[in-house]
């Protein structure tokens, strides 16, 4: 089938995501192979972004392929209410051992919005179940936590968010903290926190917000302060998680273990959609009773998959690999000595990376925005060299597969520096322009 054809055929069937369907043009991939994608035309691209940031080990890894079969082949699926199976009683034994040891239970659901609400329904079923009425949320401006309502409320309001207003739950937004901030932080909890049932945060980059970064040593203080408080703490780590940090996850970074956890993206190395949300004891416990109603009542049919609990399990032998963690150094050594590189250009360039996550944010005319003009470009730009990127606006971030050689990162970097040339004799031109009339 020729690429026109799919194109075709596609435009005539489906809605994709994210994507003004009116403008928007799709670009058919039929086969896969480590840091590549090819289109029906053959052509490669190297996957920059990891394929919207699930795809740790490459596509089509042979070892993921090959638990995920043997699976099939044993048992593809059963109910998860009333019945169990071996892939998730493994994967939850070998999570939580990785995890802060005050994480004890793991709850599956099927992406990261379902893992976020039910880690909200916990906190606030938690204070229920004990008599005590909590129901208001804490979270960060410009976070984002899945399209789900009860993750779309505790996101950051913007133009994703403005046509469900309405229907949205009261939530107190919060800045980043900072050295700065710290103490106006604390006053607005101290005034909150008799009615606050947990505080949701996305720890050390707001992914979608634009690769925005903030330390670990002020949000460690301000999750102390919480803590104090007896405001539950729920970590995204859907995003940070499993390697991206440069560390397994972003809680490594922290001296304050959250009460919940919620995992998603890189959980099956992007093989399958797979969710799951972690808690402490205490969490637990308060659901642990004779009374039927105090259960959690939540469910998906596809919780806990078989096959992709196998898939999880296949990528944590690769994740916790010698190889693999050599690697995710590599690349973040990479990443920093292009960072040093950029600073040349600081007058048209922000350049932020944590881990394996590096953003370019330009600076153009316009704010920065998802809906900033200079997007068009640069997506054009870098398929036009045969990488795949998606950028947030004027955000441009590369967050690639582990596999991904240092011959390909380079690359990409110079083609950073190669848009932004095209960029500036743009910018002359038009001065030129503006100087003549």
């Amino acid at each position: 089938m020729s690429q026109q054809d799919l194109i075709r055929r596609d435009r005539q069937v489906n809605w994709h995501p994210y994507t003004q369907m009116k403008s928007g043009t799709m670009l058919p991939i039929v086969r896969g192979e480590g840091t590549y994608l090819f289109d029906a035309d053959g052509t490669r691209y190297i996957d920059a972004t990891s394929s919207w940031w699930v795809t740790l080990h490459g596509h089509a890894h042979p070892h993921i392929a090959q638990k995920v079969a043997e699976q099939l082949l044993t048992l593809e699926q059963v109910i998860f209410a009333g019945f169990t199976h071996p892939p998730a009683i493994d994967l939850s034994e070998r999570l939580l051992a990785l995890l802060p040891g005050n994480q004890q239970k793991v709850f599956y659901t099927d992406n990261g919005s379902t893992a976020v609400e039910v880690a909200l329904k916990m906190c606030i079923q938690y204070h229920q179940n004990l008599g005590i009425q909590k129901t208001k949320i804490l979270a960060f401006h410009n976070g984002y936590h899945g399209d789900t309502f009860g993750a779309m409320s505790v996101s950051g309001r913007s133009a994703w968010t403005a046509p469900f207003m309405d229907f949205m739950f009261e939530v107190i937004f919060v800045d980043v903290p900072t050295n700065d901030n710290l103490f106006e932080l604390k006053q607005i909890i101290d005034r909150h926190a008799d009615e606050l049932a947990c505080f949701v945060y996305e720890p050390l980059v707001q992914g979608a917000a634009g690769m925005l970064m903030h330390g670990a040593e002020e949000l460690s203080e301000l999750l102390e302060y919480c803590r104090a408080k007896e405001v539950l703490l729920v970590q995204d780590e859907i995003f940070v998680g499993f390697g991206r940090t440069g560390k397994l996850f972003a809680a490594n970074h922290l001296t304050v273990a959250a009460d919940v956890m919620c995992f998603s993206k890189g959980l099956t190395g992007g093989t399958m959609p797979l969710g799951l949300t972690t808690c402490s004891q205490e969490i637990y416990d308060a659901f642990y009773s004779d009374d039927k109603s105090k259960a959690l009542f939540h469910g998906h049919s596809f919780t806990a998959n078989p096959v992709a609990c196998s898939a999880a399990l296949a990528s944590l032998d690769l994740l916790l690999s010698d190889s693999t963690q050599s690697n995710i150094q590599r690349i973040c050594r990479q990443h920093e000595a292009f960072v040093r590189q950029t600073e040349v250009h600081a007058n048209r360039l922000t350049v932020r990376q944590c881990g394996t996550i590096l953003a370019i944010e330009w600076k153009t005319a316009e704010a920065t925005s998802y809906f900033n003009s200079i997007q068009t470009f640069l997506h054009r730009f870098f398929l036009d060299h045969h990488i795949l990127v998606r950028p947030l606006g004027n955000v441009l971030y590369f967050v690639p597969p582990y596999c991904i050689s240092e011959e390909d990162l380079n690359y990409l970097y110079a083609r950073v520096f190669d848009a932004l040339a095209v960029m500036e004799e743009t910018w002359i031109k038009k001065q030129s322009q503006t100087a003549i009339s």
